[in-house]
């Protein structure tokens, strides 16, 4: 089974409370997520393989560490995991960036997959997978559906919040895939949105209704 890991680090909680605040407007709750996934970002990399490599200092030859083996892929969920790109990029910046991109459709409401567009050696890289919120689990199952059909093997998911409703479709659905989360909240109401959570994500970064 895949682990759940919950960051309850003193900054990425501090920084939790603002978002969830209806007064946090959009300018500063964009700084904030972007904050926030620098801070994941560390933690979802921790166990990134690493090699020692000879270097000099301005003083002396000396032996360092570098990253090895796999590399590092982040891919966005359309649009609000956009929101997450730039903080993690700060803690990997050469990692490659895909796009995956879905609607809920209105008769099934289920979700659809309308733009995916990966590096080719995907299946060769570390996938951090971003949306702020994970709440019935559709979009993010989904998504690694479509990932693990290109030959994605290594998969973490990265969100701020989360609901146990959705943690438990994604874990029994790919049991394999680490989520690291900023909180695990109550529940879901009747139309899908996290309690107490923070509101629409999206409609937070962007300005949007």
């Amino acid at each position: 089974m895949g682990e759940l890991i919950v960051m309850n680090h003193p900054l990425i909680q501090h920084k939790l409370t603002i978002l969830r605040k209806k007064e946090t407007g959009s300018k500063d709750f964009r700084e904030i997520v972007r904050e926030m996934s620098a801070l994941m970002g560390y933690e979802v990399t921790r166990d990134l393989e690493t090699e020692e490599v000879e270097i000099e200092t301005p003083l002396t030859k000396t032996v360092g560490k570098k990253i090895s083996g796999k590399k590092v892929a982040v891919v966005p969920i359309l649009r609000a995991g956009l929101g997450m790109v730039d903080g993690v990029l700060s803690v990997v910046p050469g990692a490659r960036i895909g796009h995956i991109g879905m609607f809920r459709d209105p008769d099934t409401l289920n979700p659809v997959t309308y733009y995916c567009k990966l590096p080719k050696d995907i299946s060769e890289r570390t996938i951090i997978l971003l949306d702020p919120m994970l709440a019935t689990g559709g979009s993010l199952v989904a998504a690694i559906d479509e990932l693990k059909k290109l030959g994605a093997k290594d998969i973490r998911s990265l969100n701020i919040l989360a609901a146990p409703e959705g943690i438990e479709v994604v874990q029994k659905s790919h049991p394999d895939v680490d989520i690291y989360v900023g909180s695990v909240d109550d529940y879901l109401d009747e139309h899908g949105y996290i309690i107490p959570g923070l509101g629409d994500a999206g409609d937070r970064l962007f300005g949007t209704k």
